[in-house]
């Protein structure tokens, strides 16, 4: 099981939003890409990135900032944020971007994330974001009206290479991981699936590592690191201990 560090960029800088609100933000540093390198050094396999700008606006804001992350790192790279047609989706891939985490295109547009998915195989997953179990979009701000069980399925046969479920409620928030909501998503699918929202200590994801064994790839974790409730080199040394 891979711990993504997570890498979410606001005006230029590394930031946390609690519940994915625009307006509650803590900066973590003005320098996202030697934060990047940070994780690196730390263990990382796998980096996260969210364009928070980019998720809020509907188009990349900080592209030339995502493409020298890239660069500068050993490790793949997942990005969303901003990724609603198939010349942006191409331009990441071709700027260093391992793989594709698409939300609003994936629920809104059916017909696009077919055609996106088709282009780029294996490389573009979907993000899941539900309160009460009903999926976000446009950055977390617009109802959806639709469930996993609505939506996976379909996306499934179109191709999602992989799929994130976050919490809403519980994101940035340090409260648990919704283990529930991921035992049901993975019921859905054999596709491989992220958890994200709600990490805050080294026994969360304890309590998630039993979900491995079911498709359970990885987990997302952002303000638990960077806090320090969860101490990112003891996770990852207490995940390779058992694989």
């Amino acid at each position: 099981m891979i711990l993504f560090p997570a890498v979410d960029i606001k005006d230029g800088q590394c930031v946390r939003l609690k519940q994915g609100l625009a307006d509650q933000v803590t900066v973590f540093s003005k320098d996202p890409g030697s934060m990047a390198e940070h994780w690196q050094s730390l263990g990382a396999q796998y980096l996260h990135i969210v364009d928070l700008d980019g998720a809020f606006s509907g188009k990349p804001k900080n592209f030339d900032l995502i493409k020298a992350i890239c660069e500068k790192l050993s490790i793949p790279v997942q990005l969303g944020g901003g990724i609603r047609d198939i010349d942006t989706a191409k331009a990441y891939i071709d700027a260093g971007v391992t793989r594709l985490l698409i939300g609003t295109m994936a629920l809104e547009d059916e017909e696009s994330f077919g055609r996106l998915a088709e282009a780029l195989p294996g490389k573009v997953g979907v993000s899941l974001d539900a309160v009460d179990g009903k999926l976000k979009t446009k950055g977390w701000v617009a109802d959806s009206g639709l469930t996993v069980d609505d939506v996976v399925p379909r996306l499934v046969r179109q191709g999602s290479a992989f799929f994130v479920y976050t919490d809403i409620s519980r994101d940035g928030m340090q409260s648990g991981v919704n283990i529930a909501a991921m035992e049901h998503l993975l019921s859905l699918t054999d596709k491989p699936v992220l958890a994200a929202g709600g990490v805050a200590v080294l026994d969360d994801l304890k309590n998630l590592y039993p979900l491995f064994a079911k498709g359970l790839e990885g987990v997302i974790t952002g303000r638990a690191i960077y806090e320090g409730t969860l101490d990112f080199e003891e996770a990852v040394t207490w995940l390779a201990e058992r694989a």
